[in-house]
């Protein structure tokens, strides 16, 4: 018998699925979890203020570029770096697709990945905020078409329905995060290593400890965006090149890093659940009841 668990999600993105996400599905292998208005743990996130009706012990989460306030909840799982028992470092690319899933298990086909790239480098954006990633896009689009699948700079006729599949069918893919903070580390790389695209990366100076920095060529391996431009087209030009890339494991050594490990996402679970006493939590039913 699975011990039982009472959680509810509050406040997160438009269209979380309740009773199925990272959470959930992680939390159901060991536990019958019961989704209630009336839980003994709360996870909640940013995208609103429904969590502050809640009395219970209460779980933070962000995968945005945010630091933790660990004076407001009991716990938080976020991007940061942070030494504290309350704090769990968890990047947001955990609720894009299964990390596990591009443990290499065998030597790709290089070529066969090579025959279903059909195009040189996409582009999915709409925060028009980016003004350091549309210029490099801009760069990029002197060399060759960029083909630009979002809201942003979109030339394909309309926002793209599928973006895997899109992002699929070419080489490359420029994955510059919002923006650039130790840790923080969101879907952008991560979403054109599931479908063997090779990402363009800028952002979290750290990324070297989530992913190989083999598998993706990034910004700060060349310093201006027009040397990041002229490694591009190197690699555009060159299939052997372009192999050595795929070739590499996206993780370091092939392995998942310890911080989505997903025994230890639930070790830290179980300590949170089988904690007697959280301050945080107690004076907030101090301030219900009185």
């Amino acid at each position: 018998m699975k011990p039982k668990l009472r959680i509810n999600f509050e406040d997160f993105w438009k269209n979380f699925n309740k009773t199925d996400n990272y959470f959930y599905n992680l939390l159901s292998r060991h536990y019958d979890v019961e989704l209630c208005e009336d839980p003994d743990f709360l996870i909640y996130s940013k995208f609103g203020r429904r969590h502050k009706n809640y009395k219970c012990v209460t779980i933070f989460f962000t995968g945005e570029n945010r630091r933790p306030d660990l004076d407001k909840y009991d716990y938080a799982f976020t991007f940061d770096y942070l030494d504290d028992p309350r704090h769990y470092r968890l990047p947001l690319y955990v609720f894009y697709g299964e990390p596990e899933s591009i443990i290499r298990q065998e030597e790709p086909d290089t070529e066969a990945i090579l025959r279903e790239k059909t195009d040189f480098c996409s582009f999915v954006v709409s925060n028009v905020d980016s003004k350091f990633r549309i210029r490099f896009f801009e760069q990029l689009s002197k060399y060759k078409k960029v083909n630009s699948g979002g809201r942003v700079h979109n030339n394909v006729g309309g926002r793209v329905k599928d973006k895997a599949a899109f992002v699929r069918k070419h080489k490359f893919n420029i994955a510059f995060e919002n923006a650039s903070y130790p840790g923080y580390t969101t879907e952008k790389i991560f979403e054109p290593m599931l479908v063997n695209t090779i990402p363009i990366y800028w952002g979290n100076e750290l990324v070297h400890r989530d992913f190989n920095p083999k598998s993706f060529v990034n910004f700060l391996d060349h310093g201006s965006l027009d040397a990041l431009v002229e490694r591009v087209i190197e690699i555009d030009n060159d299939d052997d090149l372009y192999r050595q890339y795929l070739t590499q494991p996206c993780f370091p050594g092939n392995e998942l890093n310890e911080h989505v490990k997903p025994e230890n996402v639930l070790a830290q679970f179980h300590r949170i659940f089988n904690t007697e006493i959280n301050p945080v939590a107690l004076r907030r039913k101090r301030f219900f009841f009185f």
